[in-house]
């Protein structure tokens, strides 16, 4: 129980690593004192109930991984958007996850597209990689045929009112996601 007041959320193989046999896990939730929210995923009951257990979800079973796009702009309160999915960033040669309880919606990136921009984020033990406003903007930009290029401006005029990022840290990002031509133009429309 201490391990799960401070993990946020168990694996079985977190047990592992200090030597207590899984079978505890089965007996835990049996009694009630745990309770199964996945597939390999146990927390205290009602312990996560908050608006970013799913983030906690993904980020636990895909450590690698960084919540990008649509719910990162969710994360930092930079658009209206409210994704049906969680958006997920990983490696161009990572292997794509697969999870059952929740809609998941994977990206690519590779090289400083993919490294660049991260902060971490704790939520209820659980360390959680978000894009920073600046880069998930430039990545919107990236994307805006998949996400749309009205979601890429707004989430840009409500960074730039609300000075979530400045205008040199999304030149910059903007360069390092290729896409810094088509945001200085809107850029400049807006200042």
């Amino acid at each position: 129980m201490r391990l799960a007041r401070s993990k946020g959320l168990l694996r079985p193989r977190d047990l592992a690593e200090i030597g207590v046999p899984r079978q505890y896990l089965l007996l835990a939730c049996e009694q009630g004192a745990l309770e199964r929210v996945g597939r390999g995923l146990y927390c205290l009951p009602d312990a996560m109930m908050d608006e970013h257990r799913s983030f906690a979800e993904v980020c636990k079973r895909v450590p690698s991984g960084v919540i990008s796009l649509l719910s990162a702009l969710q994360f930092h309160e930079i658009s209206t958007q409210i994704p049906h999915e969680v958006w997920l960033a990983i490696g161009e040669k990572s292997r794509k996850p697969k999870i059952d309880t929740m809609q998941l919606r994977t990206v690519r990136f590779s090289g400083p597209a993919f490294s660049e921009g991260i902060e971490a984020h704790n939520f209820n033990g659980v360390e959680c990689r978000i894009y920073n406003p600046a880069k998930t903007i430039a990545d919107c930009f990236k994307y805006r045929n998949k996400i749309g290029l009205d979601v890429a401006l707004e989430a840009l005029r409500d960074a730039l009112r609300g000075k979530k990022a400045s205008i040199d840290e999304l030149v910059h990002y903007g360069r390092i996601c290729r896409v810094e031509k088509v945001m200085k133009s809107y850029i400049e429309a807006m200042i």
